[in-house]
């Protein structure tokens, strides 16, 4: 059974709306990355933080008001009319949401706590709710009136790319009819203290793949599709996904767990790896993370495959970025001009790494079919592999 991708909201710090993200993407002539002092103490971060104005929740929905749902409630409404002329059609019990984050309200949580430390009580506003890795799902249910399976997915870094894949086996089991899937996660300081503990963020902004490479930025996004059996321009093939447990928060050093998520995702797709044109790669501009998967991409492949990471563009935006950089990849398909997203860094490659085949601004996608993989892995060796294509 063929699943296909047959829209998208996105917004992200690079801004809101397909055709914004689009052009700020391709041409990169800017990026979404801003400082932000405050959050750690005498430190100033560099995050991908959404500038784009976010909706208010009606009064019948202030009791979901999280900057998360926020930030999903934007991506949604880009999609709004797709995703409810699908409840009409199928019905409310027939479209499920799966939805990918790991942040979620925990930045309100993070506030309400606080204040309970300094006065002795919970705001009046305080919903334990609004912290649990369901809510966005949860919320998206009650906005829009979806009965079906409305479920959260949290496995860290590969969250959103997760979604994709639960929603694809939704469809497959028969369980449902349209899927509303994607990530979302927002900035909070929960994140940015814990990765600057564990010293991985960088001073300024970040180097996909350099010999400087010296951390992450964080990021916030929500993007999300609609997924069904219904024929569309991109389809949905599948993916790999598995669990070398290797660490707690480092990947193993030789990239196995990756490697094997992108072989089962070709297996997967029934493609071998010499059809696959263009790889949006993790690329956290870590030392380790850049370096396993230049190893796990050399040994999958074997040839110089058109290749880049956005997150010097975006930030890591955590749970949603398998889902947003899944996103890149759909934009990429649709682009009348086959524009592929550029791989932005210093151009100072590490000479002990395999040497991969970065995009620019100048790399297109060839005419005709098209395949793309988007890798996304994560702490405990969490890994994830998801290929789209295009049916011309």
């Amino acid at each position: 059974m063929t699943t296909y991708l047959n829209a998208l909201g996105v917004v992200c710090s690079l801004g809101a709306g397909k055709h914004t993200v689009a052009e700020a993407m391709f041409g990169a002539a800017t990026h979404g990355l801003h400082d932000l002092e405050g959050w750690v103490p005498g430190q100033t971060q560099t995050v991908g933080h959404v500038t784009a104005p976010l909706p208010a929740m009606s009064a019948e929905l202030s009791h979901r008001d999280t900057r998360n749902n926020r930030l999903l409630m934007l991506a949604a409404r880009e999609i709004e009319a797709e995703l409810r002329d699908a409840i009409s059609r199928f019905g409310a019990g027939r479209v499920g949401i799966v939805i990918g984050t790991s942040t979620t309200g925990i930045e309100e949580a993070t506030r309400s706590i606080a204040t309970r430390g300094r006065t002795g009580s919970w705001p009046a506003d305080y919903r334990y709710a609004d912290q649990e890795l369901g809510a966005p799902a949860a919320f998206l249910a009650e906005w829009l009136g979806i009965a079906g399976p409305a479920y959260g997915i949290s496995t860290a870094c590969t969250s959103g790319a997760r979604a994709l894949l639960s929603a694809q086996r939704l469809l497959k089991s028969d369980l449902c009819d349209a899927v509303i899937c994607g990530g979302a996660d927002s900035l909070c300081r929960l994140a940015t203290n814990g990765f600057h503990a564990l010293e991985a963020t960088a001073d300024a902004r970040c180097e996909p793949f350099s010999r400087r490479r010296d951390g992450i930025n964080i990021g916030e996004a929500a993007a999300l599709f609609l997924m069904t059996r219904e024929a569309a321009p991109v389809v949905f093939l599948g993916g790999g996904a598995s669990s070398d447990a290797h660490h707690m928060s480092s990947p193993h050093p030789e990239g196995r767990g990756a490697s094997d998520a992108m072989a089962r995702a070709l297996s997967s797709a029934g493609l071998d790896a010499g059809m696959i044109d263009y790889v949006n790669l993790h690329g956290t501009a870590t030392e380790h993370n850049d370096a396993m998967e230049s190893r796990a991409v050399d040994a999958t492949f074997g040839r110089p495959v058109p290749c880049s990471s956005t997150k010097a563009l975006t930030g890591h935006t955590l749970g949603a970025a398998g889902a947003l950089e899944a996103a890149f990849c759909w934009l990429a398909l649709t682009d009348p001009e086959r524009r592929l997203p550029p791989h932005v860094w210093d151009g100072e490659a590490d000479p002990s790494l395999p040497p991969l085949a970065f995009t620019d601004h100048d790399s297109r996608l060839p005419p005709g079919r098209r395949y793309l993989m988007s890798n996304s892995f994560a702490f405990g060796g969490n890994n994830a592999s998801l290929i789209l294509a295009h049916t011309a």
